[in-house]
């Protein structure tokens, strides 16, 4: 597998910026791991990052490049501050540079498929209302999506105070504006083009009730939606658990 922190200019952004990237690479002679790379370009998870966290934290705090070294599978993290995935009001143009800008780049750079049905995207906790909001607003783009802890009841949040470390959070990032609604953009899409969901989050996770929510209300719009409410808190561990079920639920 190889590993690569990616440094590049984005427009969309105004600045440089990251993205670490798994590649399945063929080899036989490593020893301990099991790859599954082939000769053709290879399905691709773009897999993002949560509140707190930068591009690197899911290859740091999980096993999953292990992971998807074992099933051929390329993985793009990008980096997007504490943005929510949003063209800031007061800040970067982040859901721009996420859904238009971050493939093109990773096509020009990468030789990764372009077939929709090879494509995912998943995410923790804000990285979940990220991947669920591109999935279900570009539905054509997507095979499966998956939302771990997803921070899925912002619109609700953004009309509250903010957080301690960033009290004026949502004033930066929406200014008054109506955040992008997971659960609206369920009524928008079609269940029979629409891409397979995943919805997890622990049973002691403070976030829990947005998440069984989402998944009543994907199950009850008729969505083909997989979901995992089990023990575990907002933490690394059942992250790096939960994502192994995620891969083993993508239709690679």
């Amino acid at each position: 597998m190889a590993h690569l922190r990616c440094d590049f200019v984005a427009d969309s952004l105004g600045l440089a910026t990251s993205m670490t990237v798994l590649l399945p690479q063929p080899s036989r002679t490593r020893i301990g791991v099991e790859g599954a790379a082939g000769d053709d370009p290879p399905p691709v998870l773009y897999l993002l990052h949560g509140l707190s966290d930068d591009d690197t934290a899911w290859s740091r705090n999980t096993s999953i490049e292990r992971y998807a070294e074992q099933l051929g599978l390329a993985v793009v993290m990008p980096q997007v501050h504490r943005s929510f995935y949003t063209d800031e009001a007061y800040g970067g143009n982040y859901r721009t540079f996420l859904t238009e800008e971050l493939p093109d780049v990773v096509h020009r750079f990468l030789r990764v498929t372009t077939e929709p049905a090879r494509t995912f995207v998943a995410g923790l906790s804000m990285g979940g209302y990220g991947a669920l909001g591109w999935a279900l607003s570009e539905p054509d783009r997507f095979a499966a999506a998956a939302s771990l802890s997803g921070a899925l009841d912002v619109p609700d949040w953004a009309r509250g105070p903010g957080r301690g470390e960033d009290p004026r959070i949502w004033e930066r990032i929406f200014d008054g504006a109506e955040p992008l609604d997971v659960f609206g953009l369920l009524s928008d899409v079609d269940p029979a083009t629409a891409p397979a969901l995943y919805v997890c989050c622990g049973a002691g996770d403070p976030l829990l009730d947005g998440s069984t929510r989402f998944a009543a209300a994907a199950a009850e719009r008729g969505l083909d939606v997989t979901s995992s409410f089990t023990a575990g808190v907002h933490e690394w561990g059942y992250w790096d658990a939960r994502i192994r079920n995620v891969l083993a639920w993508l239709p690679l």
